[in-house]
């Protein structure tokens, strides 16, 4: 394997389980996944293991799934019988757990271990289509239910090093989550004026400039319309945390999701450029 300097991503994951799903609904999706599609071919073969921090799971402290087989965890209601049933059997890796702790605890930021605790859908619908082999060990890292944006970006710089040794790790959220606001067209205007802050800041921004306004995000056009509750945001500090000073990209972009609302996903660091090899054993 090439060793890279793998780049960090926060993805807007879509809806419930959608890459189950067939029809409408899924289709609504049809972007983002091109978006995971072409993100797993800017990757090639340089990940052995993936860190995901979901929005789908916040502790009072910092946890970390360290289970060889994690199960599933299935956080949504209303969809059909048989979307409580799937499964993404990618293994886990208790080596990389164990890791992760060490470098937290490093910074002197405890972090408990739970070898019971599955993959939600803030983890399996975004790895169905970007590594739909399910061979490829994933770890979960919690949210501290505080949502101290300082903290999450903290964290982030204290799992920096995993980068260096082929661990992906993704930020699962969304840019904008007012579940209430989606069903209509009251989140139009909030999603994108909040977008267009998170283009400002992640990508037009210095380094400094860029975490400082992230500290203050709650001052951003239409935050807490576009956030009434940060839990699908902060994950994206622990991305920008663990990027350091390296550049920010877009790696996804609607406008007209259910049919006005707007989403993004971001890429920090720059894409590996893979080897022959590793192309053609991807």
């Amino acid at each position: 394997m090439n060793k890279l300097r793998l780049p960090t991503y926060f993805i807007s994951h879509g809806g419930g389980p959608w890459p189950y799903m067939t029809g409408e609904f899924r289709n609504r999706f049809d972007k983002l996944e091109h978006s995971l599609i072409e993100m797993r071919a800017e990757l090639g073969n340089t990940v052995r293991a993936i860190l995901v921090v979901s929005g789908h799971w916040e502790e009072e402290g910092f946890t970390i799934s360290s289970g060889a087989r994690p199960g599933m965890v299935y956080d949504y209601h209303g969809f059909p019988e048989y979307l409580y049933h799937i499964k993404y059997d990618a293994p886990g890796e208790p080596e990389l757990a164990k890791r992760v702790q060490a470098l937290l605890q490093a910074r002197g930021i405890e972090a408990a271990l739970d070898p019971a605790r599955g993959f939600d859908h803030g983890t399996f619908s975004i790895l169905k289509p970007l590594y739909p082999e399910e061979s490829i060990p994933v770890v979960q890292l919690s949210l501290d239910a505080g949502y101290d944006p300082a903290l999450h970006l903290e964290v982030g710089r204290a799992l920096a090093p995993l980068r260096d040794e082929g661990v992906l790790i993704i930020g699962s959220g969304l840019s904008y989550h007012n579940l209430p606001a989606m069903r209509g067209k009251e989140g139009y205007e909030p999603s994108r004026q909040f977008d267009a802050w998170l283009q400002q800041t992640l990508i037009r921004s210095s380094p400094y400039e860029r975490a400082k306004l992230l500290l203050e995000w709650e001052q951003a056009p239409s935050a807490r319309a576009a956030h009434p509750r940060e839990d699908h945001l902060i994950p994206l500090m622990v991305a920008v945390g663990a990027a350091r000073d390296e550049p920010g990209a877009v790696t996804y972009h609607q406008a007209d999701f259910a049919g006005g609302l707007t989403a993004s996903s971001f890429r920090f660091g720059d894409a590996p450029v893979p080897t022959t090899a590793d192309s053609e054993a991807g």
